[in-house]
């Protein structure tokens, strides 16, 4: 098992992220993804004199545990305003603050460590934990709803579509399958039918457990993870101040996918410049630091004007 950072979770690529946001005292940046304040702490240096940072979360115990962190390693004289949403809900918290744009977005859609080792999450499989993968307390759906109630071809295209699971339908087959004789409710009894089902190759370098993209998958079915991008992406550009600075950081195809279009969509616009040809990716002393690392991609653009 990889050990816990200090803070529950190290930041990925911080000195890339404050390279090409280019950060400047007295400046408003929001961090749409705070996590446990990695980002946010030495984004908020660069703030100072009189700066905002403007940070969000769906983890309300991550939140909380960011805000102790600002007040305890930020500068005092920058302005900072917590908020409990989701990416996609940017749009709204810039209206409630009443701000017209800000001059650094940055989103990191990773899942911070210490989410996975949490038990009430239901996102590991190395214990016995309730099925569940919510991160938000304000979703109402769990995974071991899903699990339950889903036909098998929605199950099948889920695990597919979300994580490119390529037996699919095998492993929808055996849910459907399992749960007509008892109910799928722990953590443990999913990674158990899966790895029933799915070849093991846990012995060759470098694989990961068979049950890893279901897992993946379910846990983004849960939190809308790519709808809540997908959201934040129509409104980008509205969100942004001349030459402001936008980065994102995916950890899924899907994700990083996502981003691609949009940016080449906004280049063709005219909206936006490109400042990486293609997506930064992790050094390899990093991802011998933090092997979580190893899958992040970042691709950040300038805007050239504001669009209201």
């Amino acid at each position: 098992m990889l050990p816990i950072p200090e803070h529950g979770h190290e930041a990925v690529m911080v000195e890339e992220v404050l390279r090409l946001l280019d950060v400047r005292p007295g400046q408003v940046v929001m961090d749409c993804t705070v996590g446990r304040g990695g980002h946010a702490v030495r984004i908020a240096k660069r703030l100072s004199p009189g700066g905002t940072l403007i940070a969000m979360d769906v983890d309300p115990e991550n939140l909380k545990y960011a805000k102790r962190r600002l007040e305890e390693e930020g500068p005092g004289d920058v302005a900072v305003r917590m908020f409990h949403a989701n990416f996609g809900e940017a749009e709204d918290v810039l209206a409630e603050m009443g701000v017209k744009g800000v001059n650094g977005l940055l989103a990191d859609f990773g899942v911070s460590t210490n989410q996975l080792m949490e038990r009430s999450h239901g996102l590991s499989f190395a214990e016995e934990e309730r099925l569940d993968m919510r991160l938000d307390p304000r979703i109402q759906v769990t995974a071991a709803e899903i699990v339950a109630t889903w036909e098998e071809k929605a199950l099948a295209d889920l695990l597919y579509e979300n994580a490119q699971e390529r037996f699919s339908y095998r492993i929808a087959r055996k849910i459907v399958q399992t749960r007509g004789n008892e109910p799928i409710l722990t953590t443990g009894q999913l990674a158990r039918l899966v790895r029933s089902v799915v070849p093991s190759r846990s012995g060759k370098p470098g694989q990961i457990d068979p049950a890893t993209r279901t897992f993946q998958a379910l846990r983004m079915a849960v939190n809308s993870e790519l709808e809540s991008l997908e959201s934040l992406l129509r409104v980008v550009p509205t969100l942004m101040q001349a030459e402001g600075r936008s980065v994102f950081i995916s950890f899924h195809s899907g994700e990083d996918r996502l981003v691609k279009q949009a940016s080449r969509r906004w280049e063709q616009a005219g909206l936006c410049k490109l400042l990486l040809k293609k997506p930064a990716e992790p050094t390899e002393e990093e991802v011998s630091r933090n092997p979580r690392s190893r899958s992040a991609k970042l691709r950040a653009m300038s805007f050239k004007l504001r669009v209201t």
